[in-house]
């Protein structure tokens, strides 16, 4: 883990506000069908700092208000016996020696519950999202960052990995399973299935018991057959730019996301304004 963030921090160290370079554009069979120049967008300076601050932030807005009903082991007739019997003076069920309702008691109450009314949320800046939204963008197109993260792929793909705008017409899983075999991105969602394991804690009894890493985030320029196709493997998000945060470009605030984006998905972040 010390390693992994070591060569995060020297990749973030190599990075300068210099204007982006060039990558491949790919077609469906993996093959380089031309070149062009990244968006001015992905020169921003990484901020490791105000991306995490951005992923808490959405992480935490994005939280269910959960608490017990008011009267949860409450719903019981009781009274207290007094002092002077040797037991303890705790309340116990009427014309019983059964103790409840008291917070210490089994099946009693809660003594500090959880509130539906509690605000779970944190505020940010709105430049500050938009600061964490381009920095995180920036480091899609860091071959350092992407492999310190974690994601498996050819070793001569550039990256973010921009490909023909074909991908957006693509009517099945098993096709769309194809072209990312051909492109060579396809290990990282085998390694995000490989990941899968059972969660710790009680959340695994509540409708959310498996965790899965995330593996390619597919960027389109608008809703499609080819989201349908893609959106239900291993560890995929399908986006498109317009719903592109902090959070999804940096998972739990790591930045270096291995990203495929379609050409007019990438004209689309061109326009964004620095």
């Amino acid at each position: 883990m010390a390693e992994k963030k070591m060569k995060k921090i020297k990749a973030e160290a190599e990075v300068t506000k210099s204007a982006p370079g060039k990558v491949n554009v790919y077609d469906l069979k993996g093959e380089v069908a031309g070149e062009r120049d990244l968006p001015i967008a992905f020169s921003t300076e990484i901020r490791l700092d105000v991306i995490h601050r951005a992923v808490v932030a959405i992480e935490a807005n994005r939280r269910q208000p959960y608490g017990p009903k008011p009267y949860a082991g409450a719903r019981h007739s009781v009274e207290t016996w007094g002092k002077g019997r040797g037991v303890s003076r705790v309340q116990r069920i009427k014309g019983s020696s059964t103790a409840a309702q008291s917070p210490n008691n089994v099946g009693g109450r809660r003594a500090h519950p959880p509130k539906v009314e509690k605000d779970l949320g944190k505020k940010i800046n709105r430049k500050e999202l938009l600061l964490a939204k381009m920095s995180a963008l920036s480091a899609t197109g860091q071959t350092e960052l992407v492999k310190a993260r974690g994601h498996r792929f050819k070793e001569e793909l550039t990256v973010p990995v921009v490909v023909k705008d074909d991908i957006e017409t693509v009517k099945t899983t098993k096709e769309a399973v194809e072209i990312l075999e051909s492109i060579g991105v396809y290990d990282d969602i085998v390694r995000a299935a490989e990941g899968k394991r059972v969660r710790a804690g009680r959340g695994k009894m509540r409708g959310r018991r498996y965790r899965m890493p995330r593996s390619l985030l597919i960027v389109l320029s608008s809703e499609c057959l080819g989201e349908r196709s893609l959106r239900n493997l291993p560890g995929v998000e399908v986006a498109t730019p317009s719903e592109l945060n902090a959070s999804m470009l940096a998972p739990g605030g790591d930045p270096g996301r291995l990203m495929i984006v379609s050409e007019k998905a990438l004209d689309t972040i061109g326009g964004w304004a620095r």
